[in-house]
């Protein structure tokens, strides 16, 4: 899984639900180069979950809780110290471990805007496969342009998990996605747009990258 090193810096976050924005202080980091696909989590898991098959399509159909399992297994797998300390439906992350993740909200931001500030990093129809060019089905990772950070799929293909609580006194445990999925129209496909599911849901347009560090 190939890995991208994204540097220090800052990112303004928003929410159109609220308009409320805020300004975030993002370390050094490290994050995959597309999403977690059916083949890499198979290899890991033993498992093929989602609607559809293909060993480079993205993973889907995993909740929040798969995606940190998941973290986990690869991290004790690449002999890295888990990053998860779970008990019973309590997580915790441990900021010491060197192991696998996921992003939080900001750094999956931050790597998706590659030092851009606009909706998104170039064309929509170059860079993400969305509603208007899918034909309702996800597509192989890595077959539209990257950023200038090397970043494929970060808008459109799967929804992407974050680590982050979407607004615990509304929704409590709910938690963040973020890209935009192949089945959505063009606005759901910013940098900035929010959406939110429960950590247990398994959704068909829903899926996770990686992150270390």
């Amino acid at each position: 899984m190939k890995m991208i090193a994204v540097p220090a810096g800052d990112v303004t976050l928003s929410d159109r639900r609220t308009s409320r924005s805020w300004r975030v202080d993002v370390g050094a980091f490290e994050i995959a180069a597309t999403p977690v696909t059916q083949g890499e989590y198979a290899e890991m898991t033993g498992e093929w979950p989602g609607a559809t098959r293909g060993a480079r399509l993205p993973v889907e159909g995993v909740s929040w809780w798969d995606a940190i399992t998941f973290c986990n297994t690869m991290s004790e797998q690449a002999g890295l110290a888990a990053t998860y300390r779970v008990v019973d439906d309590d997580v915790t992350w441990d900021t010491r471990a060197d192991g696998y993740r996921l992003p939080t909200e900001a750094e999956w931001e931050r790597a998706c805007r590659a030092g851009t500030t606009g909706p998104r990093h170039g064309p929509l129809d170059e860079i993400a496969w969305y509603r208007q060019n899918s034909d309702g089905a996800p597509h192989e990772v890595g077959g539209k342009q990257p950023n200038a950070w090397g970043l494929h799929d970060t808008l459109g293909n799967v929804w992407e998990w974050c680590w982050d609580l979407y607004d615990a006194e509304v929704y409590g445990t709910y938690r963040v996605l973020r890209g935009g999925g192949w089945f959505d129209e063009h606005w759901s496909c910013r940098a900035s747009a929010r959406r939110r599911s429960h950590p247990t849901y398994r959704i068909d347009d829903v899926g996770f990258r990686v992150a270390r560090g």
